[in-house]
């Protein structure tokens, strides 16, 4: 059965690896891609996602979000991961002949999923203020949504704790209040954080040979994977890279590759602690619990990751013979 998805997203390099593979997996219907600051500025995210419409022919509406956070300043674009406009060393043209949706992202998202109630997965691989103002503007989009997919967070399971502070994953850390907001609401959220994309990795011959067998579009991916691998090899120490993004959209496609704890989710909004994730997943009654009257979510806690990485390259290597 065909899933209907917006995916929330900074394009940047993983992102735009998770917009290919939801658009070209036959059980992924990509209604619209609304963008988010973070990996880029809002309009270099933009643009990057227009760009990728008009080279693949995408229906997927896009349509621009809100450029810094709900409340904390922002961090700014992560020049030092995505390059200087998100997609490493290539470049978008300038000029595009596909233009953006005119409505601001939180509004799209109400539209849409007011449209089609019970329909619609939200999918949001950025930081979550989009998801929150839409909240803010309508709150009965809890009943709306069929599922909230985040990329984002990191609870110390298989010993993944953060990757821009010692306790804090980017997407949560640039904007922490949004992200306790949109896990403490009543909706279905299935996170999808460090704890599992951390164990997934796209190797140098897994991308050397998705470039070989997957045509024009392994060849994108493989080069706008440069720039993120010489990261990873530099500051990391790693021949590869995490499999971030496209792992929400794994989750979409295929759920059972991913093993889950439930229980209400807490975001630390200031001091050096900030954007760190927590779970109560005790049961245990306190008595001060400031996680009590947060909905209980799910948190991905495992990974079949060779499954994963077959289930990329199988969906990327038959879009390309279309």
């Amino acid at each position: 059965m065909t899933k209907k998805i917006i995916l929330d997203t900074d394009p940047g390099i993983d992102d735009a690896m998770a917009i290919i593979f939801a658009e070209a997996h036959p059980d992924i219907d990509l209604k619209a891609i609304t963008t988010v600051y973070g990996n880029a500025t809002i309009e270099n995210a933009t643009h990057n996602a227009l760009y990728l419409k008009q080279k693949y022919q995408l229906k997927a509406d896009v349509a621009m979000g809100t450029d810094k956070p709900l409340i904390r300043p922002p961090v700014g674009p992560t020049v030092v991961v995505h390059g200087e406009a998100g997609f490493g060393d290539v470049k978008a043209p300038d000029k595009l002949d596909v233009t953006a949706d005119p409505r601001p992202a939180y509004q799209y998202i109400i539209d849409a999923v007011t449209a089609e109630p019970g329909e619609i997965t939200l999918v949001a691989v950025g930081p979550l203020t989009n998801l929150a103002l839409a909240l803010d503007a309508k709150p009965e989009i809890v009943d709306l949504v069929k599922e909230v997919v985040i990329m984002g967070g990191a609870f110390g399971v298989n010993d993944h704790r953060g990757n821009v502070t010692p306790y804090a994953e980017a997407n949560i850390h640039d904007d922490p209040h949004s992200a306790d907001k949109v896990f403490a609401a009543s909706w279905p959220v299935a996170i999808i954080g460090l704890d599992v994309t951390e164990e997934s990795f796209f190797t140098r011959q897994y991308l050397d040979d998705l470039r070989d067998d997957a045509g024009e579009v392994g060849q994108f991916i493989w080069d706008v994977s440069r720039y993120y691998l010489k990261f990873y090899s530099e500051k990391v120490g790693m021949e590869g890279c995490h499999v971030h993004d496209p792992s929400a959209i794994a989750y979409v496609i295929d759920p059972e590759l991913f093993g889950f704890r439930e229980g209400p989710v807490r975001v630390v909004t200031d001091g050096p602690a900030e954007g760190h994730t927590m779970q109560k997943f005790d049961g245990r009654k306190y008595l001060h619990d400031d996680w009590a009257k947060s909905a209980s979510q799910r948190v991905g806690v495992t990974v079949k990751d060779q499954a994963l990485l077959k289930l990329y390259r199988d969906t990327i290597v038959n879009y390309s013979k279309q």
